[in-house]
């Protein structure tokens, strides 16, 4: 890619979590011309450089028009991705993997320079035994239980064949840890608690005690500066796989001194129970599976994204934590449906 270039670039999922970041950051990057944003809903949100269009990934009907919108693109980055219905498998696989599917077809039957597809730790099987950072080279198998894994790493075998097939278009892997900003957080709350759990509740005063389970440690970082390190892959001439997320990890001592609370040792077969109860009765959306894969995540090594992207985090864990903390009690969004902002409902 000449870097001299201004660039058109696509962004699928571009009113999301990860999306409304980027193409704010891409507004501000002087080498990028404009950007397409494609989305099932259009959003009421108006950038300079940005216009907008529909398409849904999980129709087969969609897809000529997925391939005007990729024909003149310089680079094209795929976020799009649904977490919802976890009782419908069948319906994730479709936008996930299906659409991801299209979206890599257009990209090559359009022979655009650039892919850069959002991975995740999900991707990764379990770490190893003694809980040492795994880098890039790392199994990417996922955790079986899980749909959100089980996709995220199938698609990673896709992209090795996308790859050896299509040579002249560079592919970037991005594999960040758990994403939050003040933004997100009422779609992440109705996401994984369920949309009728009161943000308020997110409170230190509300929560004097916190489970502490077995295995629970995890990496989190700001949104913000995940689209940094999204913009860095585009501008920069790297392929493969970078692994992404502040410190420190996340685990039960960080969350206590989070919720000014204590820690209590409770048996990780009791939340799971109740959590796989809850989900029977659809109380919440989040699956006992993902319950399971996120005890087995491994912890990321980000020193390729620091020494070749020059890609450094902002803020810390704890404080893309506070983010979404602040976000969720008061109801913090966007101006995009998948980010509207409710304290309830």
């Amino acid at each position: 890619m000449n870097t001299s270039d201004r660039l058109h670039v696509v962004v699928t999922g571009a009113t999301g979590n990860v999306g409304t970041s980027l193409v704010r950051a891409l507004e501000r990057e002087p080498r990028v011309a404009s950007v397409l944003g494609l989305s099932r809903r259009r959003p009421g949100l108006t950038l300079t450089k940005t216009e907008w269009a529909e398409v849904d990934l999980s129709l087969e009907g969609d897809e000529p028009r997925l391939a005007q919108y990729l024909a003149d693109a310089d680079a094209v980055v795929h976020l799009a991705w649904r977490f919802q219905p976890t009782h419908d498998p069948l319906a994730t696989w479709r936008t996930n993997v299906l659409g991801s599917v299209r979206v890599f077809d257009a990209v090559a039957a359009a022979r655009v320079p650039v892919l850069v597809h959002a991975s995740s730790v999900g991707a990764y099987s379990p770490g190893p035994g003694n809980g040492a950072p795994v880098s890039e080279s790392w199994p990417t198998h996922g955790w079986p239980g899980a749909a959100y894994t089980r996709e995220k790493a199938y698609l990673e075998r896709v992209l090795d064949t996308f790859e050896r097939d299509h040579p002249q278009t560079r592919v970037v892997r991005l594999r960040p840890g758990f994403l939050f900003k003040e933004e997100a957080a009422s779609e992440q709350r109705r996401i994984f608690a369920g949309r009728w759990f009161p943000g308020q509740l997110f409170r230190p005063e509300l929560l004097p005690l916190l489970p502490e389970l077995d295995g629970l440690r995890f990496q989190v970082l700001h949104t913000d500066d995940a689209a940094e390190a999204y913009r860095l892959a585009l501008l920069q001439d790297v392929r493969g796989a970078f692994n992404v997320a502040a410190d420190p990890p996340v685990d039960v001592g960080t969350l206590a001194a989070l919720f000014d609370a204590r820690p209590v040792k409770v048996p990780n077969a009791a939340v799971r129970g109740a959590l796989a109860a809850a989900w029977r009765m659809r109380v919440v959306p989040a699956s006992p599976d993902l319950f399971d894969a996120v005890l087995h995540l491994p912890v990321m090594a980000t020193e390729r994204a620091r020494r070749e992207l020059g890609w450094e985090p902002a803020r810390t864990s704890v404080e893309a934590l506070e983010a979404f903390l602040r976000g969720v009690r008061a109801g913090g969004g966007d101006a995009t449906e998948p980010l509207a902002g409710r304290r309830f409902g």
